[in-house]
């Protein structure tokens, strides 16, 4: 059971896997999130009045609005409460959606000036900021981190198209890129993980020092999303972030890995895969069980 608490700062989770997520509300006014393996959503909400007669909560069960001040925070998020209507023909399926978006989604290309950012343990991850930034921005303009899904970086589109509507608000974008992803360089045996935060609190420490009179923010999807949460619980009221957005973040990883192995849900497994293997065959001499033998982790 995983358990996560949020007080001044807010989050926005959108799961597509089958999770039953109930809300207890505790004394202090705090909300406590506590997730279950289901195959459908339920809300077991102790004050009723203050959130069931919320009409900014939608009843949908692939959306879930929760956090500490929604009653201060949903009213300015108008567009949550208008209805969806998908594009013509390619958002009618939501297969159809996320292959068509694959092949034909435009690549904005975000020209980027990277940092490489050297962890306790000799790790390394990469941050890619957009070039210009720091002429064009003042130092105290809000700074947003995002986290790509699994395998991905700021060579995606997703993210880039992501980043692109926060410049034009006049944010500051930085990608963090986990170990091996976007020609990331793998120099220790550890790789990333949704049970590995310590990469994530480096990035939020260092951009925080760098940035000391903005407000840091974050985004993530999916796995990206998955270690965002979990290091937001852990940090608790230590958290530098003022506000997180998780997207489509499986909870639950036992339960998502195995609808992966469920029907169409096999091609995005074997996509997945791949992405994998090709960051193991790049970087396969830094993954070994005995660097005395070199015996390879990925053969």
């Amino acid at each position: 059971m995983a358990r996560a608490t949020s007080s001044s700062r807010f989050v926005v989770i959108s799961p597509l896997h089958p999770f039953n997520l109930s809300f207890k509300r505790k004394s202090n006014n705090r909300l406590q999130i506590l997730f279950h393996s289901s195959l459908h959503v339920s809300k077991n909400i102790s004050n009723s009045n203050t959130m069931s007669n919320n009409p900014l909560i939608p009843n949908s069960s692939s959306i879930e609005i929760i956090g500490g001040a929604c009653d201060s925070y949903l009213p300015v998020f108008k567009s949550l409460n208008r209805p969806y209507n998908p594009y013509p023909l390619v958002c009618w399926n939501r297969h159809v959606e996320t292959i068509f978006a694959s092949f034909f989604r435009s690549l904005p290309g975000v020209k980027f000036r990277r940092e490489c950012l050297r962890t306790p343990d000799n790790g390394t991850v990469s941050l890619d900021w957009v070039s210009g930034d720091d002429l064009e921005l003042p130092a105290d303009s809000p700074l947003l981190i995002l986290l790509p899904g699994l395998t991905g970086g700021s060579n995606d589109t997703y993210v880039q198209h992501f980043l692109g509507r926060a410049r034009k608000n006049k944010w500051r974008v930085v990608v963090f890129n986990g170990r091996g992803c976007a020609n990331s360089p793998v120099t220790t045996p550890q790789f990333y993980s949704a049970s590995f935060t310590e990469d994530l609190r480096e990035v939020v420490n260092h951009v925080k020092t760098r940035y000391p009179s903005s407000n840091l923010y974050a985004v993530g999807w999916s796995l990206g999303a998955n270690i965002l949460v979990r290091y937001m619980g852990e940090e608790s009221q230590r958290c530098s972030l003022s506000g997180a957005v998780s997207l489509c973040n499986p909870f639950n990883l036992v339960l998502a890995d195995e609808d992966f192995h469920k029907g169409f849900n096999n091609i995005y497994d074997q996509s997945l895969a791949r992405g994998l293997r090709k960051i193991f065959k790049k970087y396969g001499q830094s993954f070994s069980f005995d660097r005395k033998y070199h015996t390879p982790f990925f053969n």
